[in-house]
């Protein structure tokens, strides 16, 4: 009876460590399977072009800087279609007022759609329309209805059209619940943009914006929320990061200032606790408008913002109160106002702005290993940065991405071109590689 016990205990150990391994290879969350960007299984080709490495390559029905979300043998990704039926008793874009980056407010009605790829192929397996509705404003030029990424457990997909509405449903296609969360107004109409988290069976959505900012966790199985919080904070697109530190579980945000146009209020890190949503810890020092999500690793974690100046900070977990005197390291040194960062093995590499120059410190000591250098050919960076084989993928907006050895210093490998604008950050699962441009789904492998 014992050692049929003991091999009963291995037997499960091994199941473990083998679905361990399985998630790591696929891609659930807009940041990968450790949300920092890197696909720690993955070996993914680092040369390619319209004829070269292309497994498939399928058009993509609609608008979308949603990044694709891989699970196993299936792709899950989001879009919007303006279907031009006018409302006529709401003002024609050309009649309204002038607003800044002449930015409209629709008057026709979108289709908001969840789709759902063949892996292999590419082949559509199912499509749902989550929704329809005239969107109560408009989006900057370089964002969209569809911009925040859907995620899953393998069991259910979440995905998050903003105030348009928040949707599950399992990975046939099955309508679970859906959710209005409300409408919030962005300032300037630049539109939303932040991702949904999941942690187990918690759902972790932040909402700031010009009216009451707030973030909130829902139950995953059936959208009932378990509790939300009040954030004195205004505009911000920053995917929280959820991870566990010494027993407990903490949501990492960063947050832009609350008074509009006033730099002697920083932009802060502030930190919640997960089972009621109590304050932990908060950290000053961002610039505004805080976009590239946080990074934790071993208990530290990386922020930084690159709006009206440029900051990048790491500060512990484990603190509680203002830890504004407490951070590890700080530097102002060209980040990104976009992407997100990165961080492979001990580097962290990040973009200057919505450039393509590129930067690279040690994470422990914040010690500069490469400082804004520009990455030739690439302009316009929008797309989070990547990493998988021990090299890092820096996508630009026109169609470039450059390959460089993780090695701290400036080891271009090459830069690849497809005919295709690039917006939406790329995936990685097993060692493929999966670029969402604004006309077509690339499916990247070595032939």
């Amino acid at each position: 009876m014992k050692i049929k016990t003991i091999s009963l205990r291995l037997i499960l150990i091994g199941l473990t460590f083998c679905e361990v391994i399985a998630s790591k290879r696929d891609w659930q969350h807009w940041r990968g399977p450790d949300t920092n960007g890197v696909a720690p299984s993955s070996n993914p080709p680092t040369h390619w072009s319209e004829k070269k490495n292309i497994r498939w390559k399928v058009p993509v029905d609609g608008a979308g800087a949603s990044t694709p979300i891989i699970w196993k043998d299936k792709i899950f990704l989001l879009s919007v279609v303006d279907t031009g039926k006018v409302d006529p008793s709401l003002p024609r874009p050309e009649d309204q007022p002038k607003r800044v980056f002449d930015i409209t407010h629709p008057n026709t009605e979108f289709k908001f759609l969840v789709l759902c790829l063949d892996r292999k192929t590419g082949k559509e397996l199912w499509r749902r329309v989550a929704t329809r509705l005239i969107p109560h404003e408009g989006t900057h030029r370089d964002n969209n209805f569809a911009s925040a990424s859907p995620t899953t457990d393998g069991e259910l997909l979440y995905c998050w059209f903003g105030s348009a509405g928040l949707f599950c449903y399992d990975l046939e296609g099955n309508k679970i619940w859906e959710r209005n969360l409300g409408e919030v107004k962005i300032g300037a109409s630049l539109g939303e943009g932040c991702s949904p988290v999941l942690y187990k069976h918690k759902l972790v959505i932040l909402r700031d914006n010009r009216g009451q900012s707030t973030i909130q966790v829902l139950n995953a199985k059936n959208g009932e929320t378990i509790w939300m919080k009040k954030r004195s904070t205004r505009n911000g697109w920053a995917t929280p990061a959820v991870v566990e530190h010494e027993g407990k579980v903490q949501i990492i945000t960063t947050a832009s200032r609350p008074d509009a146009g006033s730099r002697k209020t920083p932009g802060k890190v502030i930190s919640y606790d997960l089972e009621k949503g109590n304050i932990n810890w908060e950290c000053s020092g961002l610039t505004d408008n805080a976009i590239p999500c946080p990074i934790v690793e071993n208990g530290v974690a990386y922020c930084m913002t690159g709006y009206q100046g440029f900051s990048v900070l790491a500060v512990p977990i484990s603190g509680k109160g203002d830890q504004s005197g407490d951070i590890l390291w700080k530097k102002e040194l060209g980040t990104p106002y976009v992407p997100s960062p990165v961080l492979y093995n001990g580097l962290l590499y990040f973009t200057q702005s919505n450039q393509a120059i590129l930067s690279c410190v040690d994470a422990k000591t914040g010690k500069v290993l490469m400082e804004r250098t520009r990455l030739p050919g690439l302009s316009n960076v929008y797309a989070s940065l990547i990493g998988a084989g021990n090299h890092i993928y820096v996508s630009g907006r026109y169609g470039k991405t450059a390959v460089l050895k993780r090695t701290g210093d400036f080891d271009l490998v090459t830069t690849n071109t497809l005919a295709d604008r690039f917006d939406a950050s790329p995936a990685v699962s097993s060692d493929q590689l999966f670029l969402r441009g604004h006309r077509f789904l690339y499916c990247i492998e070595r032939e």
